[in-house]
């Protein structure tokens, strides 16, 4: 599974990087985790409000934080 999470680096951003990897590490999911900071990278994926969550090329989550179940029912699906 490859996870980019989009965002310049604001507080949020850095918060949904922080509850992915947690999340991933407790589930045992096989994924790699990007940080992408890019704002032409993000636009390219018609993201205008950040954070956002991309999950193997699809954005799933945006302009949001998930909580930790939500984002858990999300990648394990």
């Amino acid at each position: 599974m490859e996870i980019k999470v989009l965002g310049t680096g604001c507080a949020k951003c850095n918060t949904l990087t922080k509850l992915t990897k947690s999340v991933v590490e407790k589930c045992g999911i096989d994924a790699t985790i990007t940080k992408v900071d890019d704002i032409q990278e993000i636009m390219q994926y018609g993201v205008m409000v950040t954070p956002a969550l991309v999950v193997d090329g699809k954005v799933v989550i945006k302009g949001k934080i998930p909580t930790a179940l939500e984002l858990e029912e999300l990648l394990t699906k």
